[in-house]
């Protein structure tokens, strides 16, 4: 399924459309607003297939998308006795910041449910189903080899990462020159890629729940780091990986976290001991500034990224959006910890520069990483190429 992460607007009913196909698109308007919470589209349609009601999942804390299609099959004097719900991913069953979702149509009357996936959460995992059917409600579970089926984990591919894997699913963004090269010797990167390509990578930030960077790239580009030139509910959260606690108490990201209930978590991820009375008057400065300090030593003296991973996925990042170094790209690449590629390539030659990732030199072809190509498409003059470990596709 290529990548569309720029949503559109929400749909209206089309007939021709089947109404899972309709779940999806719905589901597709989630897409920069439910993280931690998957992206579900729910339709209901009466036993001619007259559509009654639709609705997407709202921002964490509100309504699901099944509370939202009966809403609105209310909203427009529809009953929904004895109607089918079409739903991208099987109901809620449990009692989060909502309540659950299968106790709610059944009790609307709603006579059949037929879902594209089963949620892989564990307080969820059939117990929807098994709600559901003790209700009365048949229910109907696509296979997971079917098109709508893989299309609905797609759109929540970093969810399933963080259930299933309890880690968050990585993406690392890279623009690079037809010859594989992200800036000049003099660091010189802007601008290698078009516009089109830099407002695409914006799209991609959006989706995730939090980009990361390393230090490197704070103290030479001094970026931002946000999602820029597209109206988003929320802005994704920020880590940086920074081994002895460089942070410039003025770097520009510090004031990028917003207010509010959607305000933007800043976690820094150091190798240092936490009693270092060197950098205490920096950890108290930065904890002023509403930064998190995270202590996760590697035996090497760096941070170790793998468990810094599977603290990211305890704090419910779901899409991990890398934009570092080519020294930080290599450290993820060689630790095996890059579960999908994202590669804009500007059809153009710079010659000798700075590559996409420092990796150590092969003896042998058969060391490669093996990657496969999952999309590739035409961003304006440029390429945008998604590709993921050959074992993950």
């Amino acid at each position: 399924m290529p990548p569309t992460p720029t949503p559109t607007p929400t749909p209206s009913p089309n007939p021709t459309t089947p109404p899972l196909q309709q779940a999806l698109a719905l589901a597709a308007q989630a897409l920069w607003l439910t993280s931690p919470n998957p992206r579900v589209g729910c339709v209901i349609t009466a036993p001619d297939g007259t559509v009654l009601g639709q609705g997407h999942t709202q921002r964490a804390g509100g309504p699901h998308a099944e509370i939202m299609a009966l809403r609105d099959a209310a909203e427009h004097g529809h009953s929904v006795q004895g109607a089918t719900a079409w739903v991208t991913l099987e109901p809620c069953a449990h009692q989060g910041r909502t309540g659950p979702c299968c106790d709610a149509l059944a009790a609307a009357g709603i006579a059949r449910v037929v879902m594209a996936v089963r949620d892989p959460n564990p307080l969820v995992a059939g117990q929807g189903m098994a709600r559901l059917a003790a209700a009365g409600v048949q229910t109907e579970l696509l296979d997971a080899h079917s098109q709508a089926a893989e299309q609905a984990r797609e759109l929540n591919i970093g969810f399933f990462s963080r259930m299933e894997r309890q880690l968050p699913w990585v993406r690392m963004k890279v623009a690079t020159s037809l010859d594989g090269q992200t800036a000049l010797p003099n660091g010189q990167s802007q601008w290698i890629t078009g516009a089109e390509a830099r407002a695409d990578g914006h799209a991609w930030r959006a989706r995730a729940c939090a980009v990361l960077t390393g230090i490197g790239t704070v103290r030479e580009d001094d970026p931002l780091l946000n999602v820029r030139g597209l109206d988003v509910p929320r802005q994704p959260h920020l880590v940086v990986v920074d081994s002895q606690l460089d942070m410039p108490l003025n770097a520009k990201l510090l004031d990028t976290q917003g207010s509010g209930d959607q305000a933007r978590q800043i976690w820094i991820y150091t190798a240092i001991d936490p009693n270092n009375p060197l950098q205490a008057e920096k950890r108290v400065a930065l904890s002023a500034r509403g930064v998190t300090v995270i202590d996760q030593p590697g035996p090497t003296g760096k941070v170790d990224l793998r468990a810094m991973l599977g603290d990211l996925a305890r704090r419910e990042i779901n899409e991990l959006h890398v934009e570092a170094g080519h020294k930080l790209n290599g450290s993820f690449i060689r630790e095996g910890l890059v579960d999908e590629y994202l590669l804009y390539m500007a059809p153009q030659l710079i010659g000798p520069g700075q590559g996409l990732a420092h990796l150590p030199a092969l003896s042998s072809l058969n060391d490669s990483v093996k990657l496969a190509f999952h999309a590739v498409d035409r961003i304006g003059p440029d390429l945008r190429l998604l590709l993921r470990n050959a074992r993950k596709t």
